[in-house]
């Protein structure tokens, strides 16, 4: 997380008596990680945090393995997927595997009740769409190209306030995190690091809210949202102060780091989980050496999957890929520039390009989702005279 923040009333010691007008006590709640050894925050509550209305009934997420049963390289052309649901009913996870999940949501309609993600963190790009993060830490405006990061455990709905949202929401088993070689020993980012702590939009007013009533919270659990049923609103949160919080990161203030000759995609490294890494493509000046080749090299994925979400702009190395595009290139198999791609660059100063990628160490799969997007002949667009024959 960025730093130590604080919102609220909090009593000047750590679990000691803290006082409503009325005389009761405020109630307690240390919300961490890693067996009260990693990050966290404490909340001080109205009401107490375990008094439940109701348990109801769950809802199995739907996620059906498409096995394509080839190794080839992929292509998912998303732009045209219609609005459905709300931000979460309306969410279609395309890859996943043990440590990470990929999913677009294109939302038709707000959400009636709140969330809460159980068993993992999730980092938001918002591609399209403005609005408020509502959480119990808290609001957080946001806008196109935030990376919104949500902890696990925090409770959310997204109150859209435009009539068009896209959103590609990555899932981590693990937390997720800036970078550890970017900080110096004191946990300070170091002068080199692409963005520093100013770039970091934290919650700063608290939703404090004290009503009775029948308050709906779905937590995802085992690949299923359970649905619970509160007395009270769940934004009854009067101080928190800790490490543990929800933040947001926009993309544009990713500083790229650039050289004479092209430099490796570790460079663009933004953020980090357990057997993944997420970078951030921004618009930069090409390399300046005078025989450089700013386009990326031929190159293998021995030890990973490679996966580009393409935001913005014309991508360098790419012919034919739209807005809200996915390529999967999977470990095994090489891929590189598409054929011409390598001479119309030279001699170019920069590029406007806008991406997402997200490397992982472990293969992905694919789900049915992605069958409804897939675009057969991409494994062939590399082929000198654009032979375009499908797949069988």
């Amino acid at each position: 997380m960025p730093f130590y923040h604080r919102l609220g009333l909090v009593p000047q010691k750590r679990h000691v008596q803290f006082k409503q007008p009325d005389g009761s006590l405020y109630k307690e709640q240390v919300i961490g990680t890693k067996g009260f050894s990693g990050i966290s925050s404490i909340l001080y509550h109205i009401n107490p945090p375990t008094q439940v209305k109701e348990v109801k009934g769950m809802d199995k997420i739907d996620l059906k393995e498409w096995s394509e049963k080839k190794l080839r390289h992929f292509h998912f052309k998303t732009l045209e997927a219609e609005p459905e649901g709300d931000y979460i009913s309306g969410r279609k996870v395309l890859m996943f595997n043990s440590d990470v999940s990929l999913a677009i949501s294109n939302p038709a309609e707000g959400m009636n009740y709140f969330y809460k993600n159980g068993e993992g963190d999730e980092l938001v790009f918002v591609h399209e769409g403005k609005g408020v993060l509502e959480t119990n830490y808290g609001i957080l405006e946001y806008r196109d190209g935030d990376y919104i990061i949500i902890p696990r455990g925090i409770i959310h709905r997204f109150n859209l306030k435009s009539n068009k949202s896209k959103f590609l929401v990555i899932e981590s088993a693990s937390l997720i995190e800036i970078p550890h070689r970017y900080f110096n020993e004191y946990g300070q980012l170091l002068e080199h690091a692409p963005f520093c702590e100013r770039d970091f939009r934290v919650p700063q007013q608290l939703l404090t809210i004290n009503e009775k009533g029948d308050f709906e919270v779905k937590i995802k659990k085992s690949n299923y949202l359970h649905s619970y049923i509160y007395g009270f609103h769940p934004f009854d949160v009067v101080g928190w102060d800790g490490f543990f919080y929800p933040w947001i990161f926009n993309i544009e203030d990713f500083e790229p780091i650039t050289g004479r000759i092209h430099q490796p995609p570790p460079v663009h490294q933004n953020f980090e989980g357990h057997n993944f890494v997420v970078c951030s493509f921004v618009p930069r000046l090409f390399d300046y050496h005078p025989l450089s080749i700013p386009v990326p090299y031929n190159h293998s994925n021995i030890d990973s999957d490679e996966v580009l979400y393409y935001v913005r702009g014309n991508f360098m190395s790419r012919k034919g890929i739209d807005i809200a595009s996915f390529t999967l290139h999977p470990g095994g198999i090489p891929h590189g520039p598409h054929p011409g791609t390598v001479e119309a660059s030279l001699g170019k100063s920069g590029t406007e390009e806008l991406a997402v990628m997200l490397d992982t160490f472990h293969p992905l799969k694919l789900t049915t989702h992605a069958k409804d997007f897939d675009v057969p002949e991409y494994p062939y667009s590399w082929n000198e005279e654009g032979h375009t024959e499908e797949i069988e």
